[in-house]
C-alpha cells in the first residue's frame, strides 16, 4: 500500500476529519508488521495495532453463557476460621453468662438469708457445695502433680 496515502490518512486522523472507513483502512494496514516504516507512521503503528485487536477481541456479554470455575472450599479457608472463631467465642459467652448469673443471684439472696433461717441454711448449703466441686478440681490437679513427682524421682533414680 501507498505510504504517502496512510500519512494523509494518519494526519487526517489526529484532525479528527477520517470516517470510519478510512479509519478500518487504517487499522487493517498497522494490523500487519511492515519492516521500513516513515517516522510519522512508526509512532502511529502501536495504537492503531491496539485498535485493531481490540475490534478482533471477542466480547462476552451479560446474558451470554460464561464459563464457571469452580472453587474449591479449602481455597476458602480463612471464613471457615472466622466462623470457628465465632462459634468459640459465644460458647465461652454463654458458659461464663451462666457464672455471672450466679454471683449476681448471690447478692440478691443475701438479703433474704436475713429475714428467713431456712433459706439461709440452704443457700449456705449451696455454697458449700459450689467449694466442695472446686476443692475437688485442685485435689485432682494436686494427684496429676504427685503423679509427675513419683516419675521425675523414679527417673533421677531415688
Amino acid at each position: 500500500m501507498d505510504y504517502k496515502l496512510i500519512s494523509g490518512l494518519v494526519e487526517k486522523y489526529w484532525e479528527g476529519e477520517t470516517s470510519l472507513e478510512e479509519e478500518a483502512i487504517l487499522r487493517e494496514f498497522f494490523s500487519t508488521p511492515h519492516t521500513a516504516l516513515p517516522p510519522d507512521l512508526e509512532e502511529a503503528a502501536p495504537l492503531f495495532s491496539y485498535l485493531h485487536t481490540e475490534a478482533v477481541r471477542e466480547v462476552v456479554w451479560p446474558g451470554e453463557e460464561t464459563k464457571v470455575v469452580k472453587l474449591s472450599p479449602v481455597q476458602h479457608w480463612m471464613k471457615y476460621a472466622a466462623m470457628l472463631l465465632m462459634a468459640l467465642g459465644l460458647g465461652y459467652g454463654l458458659q461464663h453468662r451462666g457464672e455471672r448469673a450466679e454471683i449476681t443471684e448471690t447478692r440478691i439472696t443475701a438479703q433474704h438469708m436475713e429475714d428467713d433461717p431456712r433459706y439461709a441454711l440452704e443457700e449456705t448449703k449451696k455454697a458449700l457445695r459450689l467449694l466442695a466441686k472446686n476443692l475437688n478440681k485442685g485435689t485432682t490437679q494436686m494427684q496429676k502433680l504427685s503423679y509427675f513427682n513419683d516419675a521425675t524421682e523414679v527417673i533421677e533414680g531415688k
